[in-house]
């Protein structure tokens, strides 16, 4: 199988990474810049679960020539408008589009563009970042692939995808749920993400604040509410986890999006905060703590693009 994967930043060149040190026929889709970095210097992995170092197939726009079997989306969810212009050339009648961005908005616009049917459901877990040389940083030890059909059926396409993924020295797995995953994906990004963000720190340091367990409760409850409202009700044992999960002591977890904010990077506040609270509005459920993030975020936003 053919896979394509669309970026080769800290999430994209990390499993593209493993998959080709593994001896998948993988090729990056990446900007001029990153391909003259990653000519020059190799995809560089560092990671608790072994380091890598390969030279990597490379195209950059425009230089498509033919569909691929696969293609694999991991770019940022707000670069996903202009890195479509950029892979639609790889999209043939039979090619298998696997996105892994956050949020669900993602899933309409490409459903939009090349038609449902090309779909499958997918969504990654790993804290990764790229180093001043370039080279992609593991954070911590999880590194988890899903994937799946979103109707849950088992097809051969599927099948040919779990056979590439599997045993590649990342976690993949084939689901049959895929999209009640990825909604309660949603469900986590946008608690940690809002309540790192508006509080500017760690689960750890907002435990231990006044007040701090009871916000995030609070902004987990009316998250977890949208979502249900919405009709994807988050399954009893993944809240309970995840409760767990921001209630930690002396945790140092944080959301991506805070990692981004506190570096001065452009951040995913339309995807994983404005769409979701856009859609609790319309199924009628008040999101205040929701609405309150979403405003902060939006500061920093504006005030990014005007210091562009």
């Amino acid at each position: 199988m053919r896979l394509l994967v669309v970026g080769a930043g800290a999430t994209g060149g990390y499993f593209g990474g493993r998959l080709a040190a593994a001896g998948r026929d993988v090729t990056f889709l990446v900007r001029s810049a990153r391909a003259k970095q990653l000519a020059a210097d190799g995809l560089r992995i560092i990671s608790p679960h072994g380091d890598a170092t390969l030279t990597p197939k490379l195209v950059t726009a425009g230089t498509i020539a033919a569909p691929f079997d696969a293609v694999v989306i991991t770019v940022k969810a707000y670069s996903l408008a202009a890195a479509i212009e950029d892979f639609a050339p790889a999209v043939g009648p039979d090619t298998v589009i696997v996105p892994a961005l956050n949020g669900m908005r993602h899933m309409d616009v490409l459903a939009a563009r090349f038609g449902a049917g090309a779909l499958v459901g997918g969504l990654c877990k790993i804290a990764a970042a790229l180093d001043p040389s370039g080279a992609i940083k593991q954070l911590s030890g999880f590194h988890d692939f899903v994937y799946g059909e979103r109707d849950g059926n088992d097809t051969a396409r599927i099948r040919a995808l779990d056979a590439e993924m599997v045993g590649v020295g990342f976690d993949a797995r084939l689901s049959s749920r895929i999209e009640s995953e990825m909604w309660e994906k949603w469900v986590m990004m946008a608690t940690l993400g809002g309540v790192t963000c508006l509080m500017r720190g760690a689960v750890g340091e907002i435990e231990a604040a006044i007040g701090g367990r009871e916000f995030v409760q609070a902004f987990l409850d009316e998250v977890v509410a949208a979502v249900s409202a919405l009709g994807h009700v988050p399954g009893h044992d993944f809240v309970a986890a995840l409760k767990t999960i921001l209630l930690a002591k002396n945790s140092a977890l944080a959301a991506s999006m805070y990692r981004d904010l506190v570096q001065g990077n452009p951040i995913e506040a339309d995807q994983i905060i404005g769409d979701l609270l856009a859609r609790a509005a319309k199924a009628g459920v008040k999101t205040p703590l929701l609405a309150t993030a979403y405003a902060a975020l939006c500061v920093y936003q504006n005030r990014l693009a005007a210091t562009a």
